[in-house]
């Protein structure tokens, strides 16, 4: 017998996607900054923490405006060709835009944006799907962390993450030596929360600039890639103090 199509389930969870309008406000936003500001510095995120994100804003906001969303909208608003880019010169930056990177859009010099960007380093706790930057193991016997004791209240939600405890006259142990995470393993839920129990921070909250456009007046000047594949950290640094390929 044929379903009746009536009887429909619809989910009042899912996720709405982004219309027309947010679309067009962000490109709008790209231009307003575009036409405002000399120069943009195109960043790559690495564990963005928001509540740290937001204090970057409001101490740049005199002399900066952060830029992020769709990379594919932020792309048609700088312009994908010599053709149609926002300014001279910009579609080349537009072409790097993938992954998980930002524009800076600034008043300020080069050298400033790379000090205001280089002081962001966070660490933090790491979240699931994040890749664990060490080995962290338990050793059996009684459990606690940098404040001390574990409290016994814990002792359930240890068990729920998979560690085999108990409680020994109101003190929490462990049963056996556990390993919970190696290095270079992708965290899941359980490993990311056994590790904020125990005040391992894995996570660290930075940001790296790639790649800079400026123009005076008249004369634009063609943005610089600045990481190269194998050595991006140094390769950065580098390249934006270089005076033969930045300028």
């Amino acid at each position: 017998m044929p379903k009746s199509k009536r009887n429909k389930v619809v989910s009042l969870t899912k996720a709405k996607k982004k219309d027309r309008q947010w679309k067009e406000g962000l490109i709008t936003q790209v231009r307003n900054c575009a036409e405002e500001f000399p120069s943009v510095c195109l960043f790559r995120y690495h564990n963005m923490r928001n509540e740290l994100f937001k204090d970057l804003r409001e101490q740049l906001k005199d002399s900066s405006r952060f830029v992020m969303g769709s990379n594919k909208v932020l792309q048609v608003a700088l312009g994908k060709t010599p053709a149609d880019e926002l300014r001279t010169n910009l579609s080349p930056l537009s072409a790097k835009l993938a992954g998980q990177v930002g524009l800076l859009f600034t008043r300020m010099s080069k050298d400033e944006v790379v000090a205001a960007l280089e002081e962001v380093n966070e660490e933090d706790f790491a979240r699931a799907g994040s890749t664990a930057a060490q080995e962290f193991k338990l050793s059996a016997g009684p459990l606690s962390n940098a404040a001390g004791p574990l409290p016994h209240t814990l002792e359930p939600q240890l068990r729920k993450h998979g560690l085999p405890t108990k409680l020994n006259k109101g003190v929490v142990e462990l049963l056996a030596d556990h390993m919970v995470c190696r290095a270079g393993q992708t965290l899941d839920p359980n490993q990311a929360a056994l590790l904020r129990v125990f005040g391992v921070k894995m996570a660290t909250f930075r940001l790296t600039p790639l790649a800079w456009w400026s123009s005076d007046g008249a004369q634009p000047q063609q943005q610089q890639l600045l990481l190269s594949r194998q050595q991006p950290h140094k390769a950065a640094r580098e390249c934006w103090r270089s005076p033969c390929s930045c300028r």
